[in-house]
């Protein structure tokens, strides 16, 4: 395993594979990089060199007491990005991961960013506020917390209920696929789960949009009952300038799942460009 610290001597552990430009895959609440396994093989297949890391608090990345706030969260990509000698990269985000990438792009400048992609990104909004009032209900996130601190493997079970989509016609797992990411969920401590429900529930990404200044893909699932498309990726593709915004009908959270091939498809394609 290759490790690399963080400003704060959290160890955050990386996955390089492959030859060709750089690709950075950011996982998703409340996985690890693990959950990328279904697209590596096409990537570095067509050509990329691919690095995935565990978020801190999760996988095989240190579990401190604190930092599970997006500034800390972009600095650790920035660690990332300078161990691994990531330059010129696509940075690929999936869920809260969406949250690392907006938040990197005006904290950090964008700097060695060359293309974005936003999968099932919590950006640039989730909490309903006054101004947001589509959002998510506080109370969600507050159920969701007490949920995880009540009986964490009962909640995530029921949790990947709708994250796979589960009976519906778009959607849906093997059982022994719930159970793989389940198990992957607790690998992460419960700190860092329950702390991280409020970094992507109430961070508020607006004003991080408009750091995007590289080719930018938005893509997300109209049926996505973890993160509503409508405050998420629809507001996110009308916040940046230029992103080209795919909807895949009726689908799920959980795309890198459910839809991996036209997932596969489009992240290949976009990256040639």
């Amino acid at each position: 395993m290759q490790f690399h610290t963080a400003s704060d001597g959290t160890q955050i552990h990386v996955h390089t594979v492959g030859e060709g430009s750089d690709v950075v895959l950011i996982h998703g609440w409340p996985l690890n990089h693990q959950m990328w396994e279904s697209q590596l093989r096409p990537l570095v297949e067509s050509g990329h060199r691919v690095t995935t890391y565990c978020r801190r608090g999760f996988g095989h990345s240190d579990k401190p007491w604190n930092g599970y706030d997006y500034d800390t969260f972009a600095d650790d990509l920035r660690t990332v990005m300078t161990g691994a000698k990531v330059e010129n990269a696509a940075l690929v985000g999936f869920s809260m991961g969406g949250g690392e990438i907006a938040r990197y792009m005006s904290r950090h400048g964008g700097q060695g960013v060359s293309r974005a992609v936003l999968i099932s990104s919590v950006a640039p909004f989730m909490l309903k506020t006054d101004d947001n009032p589509d959002g998510v209900p506080e109370s969600v996130f507050e159920e969701m917390k007490a949920g995880l601190v009540k009986d964490r493997p009962a909640f995530l079970a029921e949790f990947n209920q709708d994250f796979f989509g589960q009976g519906t016609e778009a959607g849906g797992t093997s059982e022994a696929m719930m159970e793989w990411a389940r198990g992957i969920a607790m690998q992460g401590s419960l700190k860092a789960t329950v702390d991280c429900v409020d970094a992507f529930g109430k961070t508020d990404f607006r004003p991080d949009m408009a750091s995007f200044k590289v080719p930018t893909l938005v893509i997300h699932g109209t049926a996505d009952k973890t993160v509503p498309i409508e405050v998420s990726g629809q507001a996110a593709a009308k916040a940046i300038d230029g992103a080209e915004l795919v909807q895949y009908e009726g689908a799920p959270h959980a795309v890198f799942e459910t839809h991996t091939d036209s997932l596969n498809q489009d992240l290949v394609s976009f990256l040639k460009h």
